[in-house]
C-alpha cells in the first residue's frame, strides 16, 4: 500500500457461537433453531442474547480485516426499495441482527424479502437491473462481472415471521444480498413490536407517505444513547403538505392530495430527517430544497440508489440537496457502501494495542479526521482508494476529540476515542456534541480502571499504561465494541455481557479478533441466581 504515507511527530473463519440461541429481537419463532434451521446453523448465528465475550488482554492486533456494507446505509436502502414496485436487490449487506429486523418490518408491509450469499462477485446486472454504487463519495455504475450468476434466493417468505433472521444465520460469510419484492400497494402500518427494537425503521415514514399518501408508524426505539426526536422529520413533511398527528404511541401522517415540493431548513444536519425527507421528496410534485442537510456518505449512498431508480437529485454530500419530484421510480440493484464506523473501530483498535492492521472494503476518505487523530497519537497511516493500514509502534500520545456531523469526527467512534485516550500518555479532552447519552458507558470503562471525569458533554480522560480486567456490560452497539477493544489493553480476562448490542453492528466480530491474533471466546453467560421473599 503505497498511495500515501503520513507520519505524525507529536476473510476470517466463521464465528462459532455457543449457547441456547436466545433471540434478543423477538423476531425468531419460539422453537428456533428447530423451526426450519439446523442446530449447526443456529450455533453459527451471531444472533444471541445471553452470550458473553471473554477477551484476554495483552494482544497486539496484526493482520488484515475486511469490512462489508454499512449498517447505517443498508437499513435505509431497504426502505428506499419501498418507493418502486417490483424487485430491488441490495448487495454487500452486513450479516447483523438489525438487517433481520428490517427484513421483517418490510414483510409486514407486504413485501417479499429473501437473503442470499454475497460472495463479492454479484455485480453487474441481475435480470436486467442496473447495478450502482459509491466510490469516494461519487456515484458509479459497477461493470458486469463475467460469469456472475443470479442472486440465490434462499428464503421462504411463506413462513412469515423470522425467516430473515434464519436466513442471515444460515449462510456462510458476513455479507448478504437482500432481494425485496415490493407490491403495487405496500402496507401502511409499522408496528411497535419491531420499530421499538430498531430506530432505523422510522425511515419507512417518508417512502410510504410518498407512495400511499398515508402511514402509521410507531415511535422508534433503538440504542439508549440519548434523545433523538422526530421534530425535524415531522416539520419537514408538514412543509411538504403532510398532515401529521400522534396517537397512542404512533406517528400518523397523511397527504390526501399528495406531497408537494418545499424549501426546508433543518435546525441540525440530522441524518434521519435528511433521509426521510429526501425519500418523500422524490415522488412529490415540484422541487424540494433541503438546506443544512446531512452530508454523511450514507446519505450519498441512498441518493445514488434513488438516482438510479429515476429520481432527480442534486447536491448529495453537500449541505444543500435539491430534489425534483418524478411520477414514478423503477427497481434497481445497488451495492452498499463500506462501513466507515466498523473500519474506524479497527483503526483505533490497532492504535490502542500498538498493532499493525490493514482494513479493506471501506474508503479512508470517509475517515479523514479519525485517521488524523490516530496519526496525531503517533500512528503511521497508509491509504489507498478502498483500504488503509494503521501501524502504531509505541504507546499512543493523548489527543483531544470533538464529535461533529460529517465530515467531523463521528459520534459512533467516540467510545473508541475514549478507549485510546484511556491508555495514552497524557490527558485528553473528549467532547460529545451529538447524543446526550453517549457517555453512559463511561461507568463501564471506569470498572476497567480508566480515569475518566465527565462534566456535561465533556470528558477528561487521563491515560494509564494498562487497564484492569473486570466484568462489564455493553450499553449500545459502539460501546460494546469499544469495551471489547479496551479489554485488549487490560491485564487478565475481561468479560463483556449484553453482547447482542455488538451483533447489531459488527458481523463476525469475534472471528475477526481471532484472525488478528486475539485470544477471545464467545460463550453462554452463567445463569443468574434468582432471589425471592
Amino acid at each position: 500500500m503505497t498511495d500515501s504515507v503520513r507520519r505524525s511527530d507529536g476473510e476470517p473463519p466463521t464465528q462459532t457461537v455457543t449457547g441456547d440461541g436466545a433471540d434478543p429481537t423477538g423476531v425468531l419463532p419460539a422453537d428456533w433453531p428447530a423451526a426450519g434451521v439446523t442446530a449447526e446453523v443456529a450455533a453459527d448465528s451471531t444472533i444471541a442474547d445471553v452470550d458473553v465475550i471473554r477477551v484476554s488482554g495483552g494482544a497486539r492486533l496484526a493482520g488484515e480485516v475486511h469490512v462489508v456494507g454499512a449498517k447505517n446505509s443498508a437499513l435505509k436502502l431497504m426502505a428506499v426499495a419501498l418507493l418502486a414496485p417490483g424487485r430491488s436487490v441490495i448487495t454487500n449487506v452486513p450479516r447483523i441482527t438489525d438487517i433481520a429486523i428490517m427484513g421483517e418490518v418490510l414483510r409486514r408491509l407486504g413485501c417479499e424479502v429473501s437473503f442470499g450469499e454475497d460472495n463479492g462477485t454479484s455485480t453487474g446486472t441481475i435480470e436486467g437491473i442496473p447495478v450502482v454504487g459509491v466510490a469516494d463519495g461519487v456515484p458509479v455504475e459497477v461493470p458486469p462481472v463475467d460469469g456472475a450468476g443470479p442472486v440465490r434466493d434462499v428464503a421462504s417468505t411463506a413462513s412469515g415471521e423470522a425467516q430473515a433472521a434464519v436466513d442471515l444465520g444460515a449462510l456462510p460469510g458476513r455479507a448478504r444480498t437482500v432481494t425485496i419484492d415490493v407490491p403495487a400497494e405496500p402496507g401502511t402500518d409499522a408496528d411497535y413490536d419491531l420499530v421499538r427494537r430498531l430506530r432505523a425503521s422510522i425511515c419507512v415514514l417518508g417512502p410510504l407517505l410518498a407512495r400511499r399518501g398515508y402511514v402509521r408508524v410507531a415511535h422508534p426505539g433503538g440504542d439508549a444513547i440519548g434523545s433523538r426526536g422526530l421534530d425535524m422529520h415531522v416539520s419537514g413533511l408538514a412543509r411538504m403538505g403532510a398532515e401529521i398527528s400522534g396517537s397512542h404511541g404512533f406517528v400518523i401522517a397523511s397527504a390526501p392530495n399528495g406531497l408537494r415540493g418545499a424549501t426546508i431548513w433543518l435546525d441540525f444536519p440530522s441524518v434521519g430527517a435528511t433521509e426521510n425527507l429526501v425519500m418523500a421528496a422524490v415522488l412529490a410534485k415540484g422541487t424540494t430544497e433541503i438546506d443544512n442537510a446531512a452530508r454523511e456518505p450514507e446519505i450519498v449512498d441512498i441518493c445514488t440508489m434513488l438516482s438510479a431508480m429515476g429520481a432527480k437529485i442534486e447536491g448529495a454530500g453537500t449541505s444543500t440537496i435539491r430534489i425534483e419530484g418524478v411520477s414514478e421510480l423503477r427497481p434497481v440493484q445497488h451495492r452498499t457502501v463500506g462501513d466507515r464506523i466498523v473500519a474506524g473501530t479497527w483503526a483505533f483498535a490497532a492504535a490502542m494495542t500498538q498493532g499493525d492492521v490493514t482494513v479493506t472494503g471501506a474508503s479512508p476518505s470517509f475517515l479523514e479526521i479519525a485517521l488524523d487523530k490516530v496519526i496525531s497519537a503517533g500512528g503511521l497511516v497508509e491509504t489507498r482508494t478502498d483500504a488503509f493500514r494503521v501501524r502504531m509502534d509505541r504507546r499512543p500520545t493523548a489527543v483531544d476529540v470533538v464529535t461533529l456531523p460529517f465530515p467531523g469526527f463521528a459520534t459512533d467512534l467516540l467510545p473508541m476515542a475514549i478507549g485510546m485516550a484511556s491508555v495514552s500518555e497524557g490527558a485528553s479532552l473528549i467532547t460529545e456534541n451529538i447524543f446526550d447519552g453517549r457517555f453512559m458507558f463511561v461507568n463501564e470503562m471506569a470498572r476497567l480502571g480508566a480515569d475518566i471525569k465527565t462534566d456535561g458533554h465533556h470528558a477528561v480522560v487521563r491515560g494509564r499504561e494498562r487497564l484492569s480486567s473486570a466484568p462489564v456490560r455493553a450499553t449500545d452497539i459502539r460501546a460494546g465494541a469499544g469495551l471489547v477493544i479496551a479489554g485488549l489493553c487490560a491485564d487478565g480476562v475481561t468479560e463483556i455481557s449484553h453482547v447482542h448490542h455488538v451483533d447489531r453492528g459488527y458481523p463476525d466480530f469475534v472471528a475477526d479478533l481471532r484472525a488478528l491474533g486475539v485470544e477471545v471466546e464467545r460463550t453462554t453467560a452463567p445463569a443468574e441466581q434468582n432471589f425471592s421473599l
